[in-house]
């Protein structure tokens, strides 16, 4: 596939390309993650465990290219760590419902952000005690950093709804799979973006963020909302094959496929690996991934034309990281 973006070098950021996919992944497996990421990940490996620890260090390695400007200096490391074990827990989450097909668990432990009560308690037979167990440690972990956030309780109820949107974005995604004659590029791009967490995200930078002017919360979440479909463009471009594999149709690059007709439901419901690298190279040879690619182009130009309406953020240099995002994302392809 030719992409007119240039990927980006290594873990420090700076500009130019990489000789392979190979070196790129070499270069993020140097990034040091702090112990309390460190044992997250040791949490996942007992709970779940089909994610290679590329993933954490990835996204850690990623954050201060899209995070918020008005994040005090100080709170740029906690930020950083606080959303990667965000980021853990969604993925969890999400492995739940697509990877592990677990809606009893994936039911259960989705109350965990909600409910006061002892999530561990009374846990049927159907669910898997060790994955809510973990997610439940871990929320509380996430939660306890939070709230001595400067600014926590004047975001919480936002950050609360968006992590529930989150959620349901991955509850979207799992009815899919069981329901795929229902996939349309329209809901995926509507429910399944909210998958990125970017609105999550913003709300860790915003309870850090003194100097940010409330009266621009609103442009800011418009924004957000262009820049989380870009991140999830990204994001279906190096995963869709995968995912293929997996057996989850939910990336837009499948939805099109499939409502096309260049692949069918009978092929993907249980594809051998020689069924999947036909169906694979059937689908680049329509050129859909290149049509999702000039999506993402598109989007970044019209977002561009918006920095100007936020004053207390550098909404120009957040573009400017969703830009350099993608072509991290385009350097691990295969990798996450």
């Amino acid at each position: 596939m030719a992409h007119k973006l240039k990927t980006a070098t290594n873990p420090a950021r700076e500009g130019g390309m990489l000789d392979s996919g190979v070196e790129y992944a070499r270069t993020i497996d140097l990034v040091e993650l702090p112990a309390a990421i460190r044992d997250a990940a040791d949490g996942y490996d007992r709970a779940i465990g089909d994610r290679d620890r590329f993933l954490w260090k990835w996204i850690h390695n990623l954050f201060d290219e899209f995070t918020l400007s008005s994040v005090a200096l100080d709170a740029a490391d906690a930020v950083r760590e606080q959303k990667t074990l965000l980021t853990i827990f969604v993925t969890t989450m999400d492995d739940l419902a697509e990877m592990k097909g677990d809606s009893a668990t994936f039911d259960r432990a989705r109350r965990i952000p909600f409910d006061s009560t002892d999530p561990t308690a009374d846990i049927p037979d159907d669910v898997d005690r060790e994955s809510v167990e973990f997610l439940a440690d871990l929320w509380s972990e996430i939660e306890g950093r939070l709230e001595d956030a400067p600014r926590y309780a004047e975001f919480e109820d936002l950050f609360e709804y968006d992590v529930r949107q989150t959620i349901n974005a991955m509850d979207y995604s799992r009815v899919l799979n069981d329901n795929p004659k229902g996939a349309n590029r329209a809901e995926a791009e509507r429910f399944d973006a909210y998958n990125m967490a970017m609105f999550p995200y913003a709300c860790i930078d915003l309870m850090h963020s003194p100097s940010f002017e409330g009266a621009e919360l609103g442009a800011l979440r418009s924004l957000l909302c262009e820049l989380q479909q870009m991140a999830r463009i990204g994001n279906w471009i190096t995963t869709w094959e995968r995912e293929l594999v997996e057996g989850d149709v939910s990336s837009g690059i499948l939805v099109c496929a499939l409502r096309r007709n260049v692949i069918t439901q009978a092929e993907i419901a249980e594809p051998d690996e020689a069924t999947a690298e036909r169906l694979i190279e059937r689908i680049k040879s329509h050129g859909i991934e290149s049509e999702f690619t000039r999506d993402w182009e598109i989007r970044s130009r019209a977002v561009r034309k918006r920095t100007a309406e936020l004053d207390s953020v550098d909404a120009e240099a957040f573009v400017n990281g969703m830009e350099t995002v993608m072509n991290h994302h385009l350097a691990s392809d295969g990798y996450k």
